[in-house]
């Protein structure tokens, strides 16, 4: 094993539990979703750009607002939760290995 699979092995099993909440992973998941929903605002705030658009109303404005919002928090938690899932598998082969190297050393 290297410097690197034990550092990670350290930090997640100090930091598995705060990461698995979904407020933390919406807290560092909101960026990266806000980045993925922008085009989609900015085509609706700029509709000079493209001519044969049609009119949305403020209330249609408003329910595109309500659904843009519910995609950017879905792939916001998505997102993090898959993070998670990843590093919880990395975790959990690490272990394996090193109990297998520590198993094949006696």
């Amino acid at each position: 094993m290297t410097s690197a699979d034990e550092a990670f092995i350290n930090y997640w099993e100090a930091n598995r539990e705060q990461e698995k909440k979904w407020m933390t992973q919406l807290m560092f998941g909101l960026p990266l979703g806000l980045v993925f929903g922008l085009p989609i605002l900015l085509s609706f705030l700029l509709r000079g750009w493209y001519k044969r658009m049609p009119y949305i109303s403020g209330s249609q404005f408003t329910v595109v607002l309500m659904a843009l919002l519910g995609i950017i928090v879905f792939y916001a938690i998505f997102r993090m939760k898959f993070k998670w899932e990843l590093n919880e598998q990395r975790y959990r082969e690490l272990i394996a290995l090193k109990n297998k190297e520590t198993a094949s050393s006696n």
